[in-house]
């Protein structure tokens, strides 16, 4: 008779990535991976008991979604895109003008936004209570039942698990597999790289961000304030926090508000040198690319898709 397979650790930390910083409260279990993976795809912490985390966090799509914004409770009507949440384990500053700084803390904003969740959590916590399946799971994994820690720590875990690390430029550039990227993509990586784009000095590193903030030139006159909405500075005016591009070849449509369908058009923005704002990053300026030069980075950009992550049957419901 075979021996059955070992089960795999909880964090499989990609080659080349440091270990992700754990809370000393909240230490991995399985235990606490697998309520957290329940209440993530549980619309039960929605008012109206319609859209769950999944419903804006699709695993297939790098757990972003394919909507310029997603709609909330009653389908009220979004305000910002999705973003993915591959290797938010590593992120220092959390939502689109960084005013969260880890995952605990971020679970509880869909429950006080009115177009997300616009649940009180102690009500959540009822329903949960009224579960006893949910009561067993929660002494299980933390010794007590659900409450607020639970629930923030347990669906935090989850998400900490979700690294991205496996992509044809990983295996060319971390695992020295030669062959894993072709010719064009080659071209394009050297083209983000160079200093003629300066595109990696923003998506620079592993997670391929500096986690720095910025206005891109989307617009003249932007309808959210971006950061401004956290600092109240005038110069963080439509500023947003710099993206993750991992994955980025499947988490159309782009920008903070979901306005750019696809990647092509977001090299055309930036080939224009984005529009005029006072807030614009100095580096934007036209980039004057060819025809074969968009061809060949957008064919990087899509060398950034790790499918190994997208099908991880761990992370799917």
């Amino acid at each position: 008779m075979a021996e059955p397979e070992p089960e795999l650790p909880l964090l499989l930390v990609p080659m080349g990535f440091p270990e992700p910083e754990i809370p000393i409260d909240n230490l991995m279990s399985r235990e606490r991976f697998a309520l957290g993976k329940r209440l993530f795809y549980d619309p039960i912490l929605s008012l109206d008991t319609s859209i769950s985390c999944a419903s804006c966090h699709l695993a297939h799509l790098s757990f972003s979604d394919s909507l310029p914004t997603s709609p909330g409770v009653f389908n009220r009507p979004g305000v910002r895109n999705a973003p993915s949440l591959a290797n938010v384990a590593y992120f220092k500053a959390l939502l689109r003008e960084g005013g969260v700084p880890n995952l605990e803390m971020q679970i509880l904003v869909p429950f006080g936004e009115h177009n997300e969740f616009d649940l009180n959590v102690l009500e959540a916590i009822d329903r949960l209570l009224n579960d006893s399946s949910y009561i067993e799971m929660s002494w299980d994994a933390f010794q007590r039942n659900p409450d607020p820690y639970v629930l923030t720590r347990s669906i935090a875990q989850f998400e900490r698990t979700l690294l991205s690390g496996n992509s044809p430029v990983d295996q060319y550039v971390r695992q020295g597999k030669i062959n894993a990227l072709t010719n064009s993509e080659l071209r394009g990586k050297e083209l983000f790289e160079s200093d003629r784009l300066s595109c990696s000095t923003c998506h620079s590193g592993y997670l391929y961000t500096n986690e720095q903030f910025a206005n891109t030139g989307l617009y003249e006159e932007y309808a959210d304030i971006g950061r401004m909405r956290l600092t109240g500075h005038p110069s963080d005016n439509a500023v947003f926090r710099i993206p993750s591009l991992r994955n980025v070849g499947v988490t159309a449509p782009y920008m903070h508000d979901g306005s750019m369908p696809n990647l092509e058009a977001v090299i055309e923005h930036y080939n224009s040198g984005g529009k005029a704002h006072p807030n614009k990053h100095p580096l934007l300026k036209p980039l004057n690319l060819t025809e074969t030069e968009k061809s060949d980075l957008l064919a990087f950009l899509h060398a950034l898709t790790d499918q190994s992550f997208l099908d991880d049957p761990r992370f799917r419901q």
